[in-house]
């Protein structure tokens, strides 16, 4: 997984977390933070948070072998 894969999967954790805020708690995280959901920052991390996931969408259609591959390139951290 290349650098900019890390960033999408990191930016798609957010994401994650603030739609999991929202469906238990009606809370919106990243409107909270950044002055409301129709503030330039919320959208800018809403977008990025987009972008993220359809980046992230390739990794669902990349061979299995591919993926596992990557891993054994990696070397062990000890």
């Amino acid at each position: 997984m290349n650098a900019l894969q890390r960033i999408a999967l990191v930016l798609t954790i957010i994401g994650a977390i603030n739609w999991g805020l929202i469906g238990f708690f009606q809370f919106d995280l990243v409107a909270a933070i950044f002055g409301g959901q129709g503030s330039a920052l919320a959208r800018t991390v809403y977008a990025l948070v987009g972008i993220a996931g359809l980046i992230n969408l390739g990794l669902l259609f990349r061979p299995a072998e591919e993926t596992a591959g990557e891993d054994a390139k990696q070397p062990e951290m000890r």
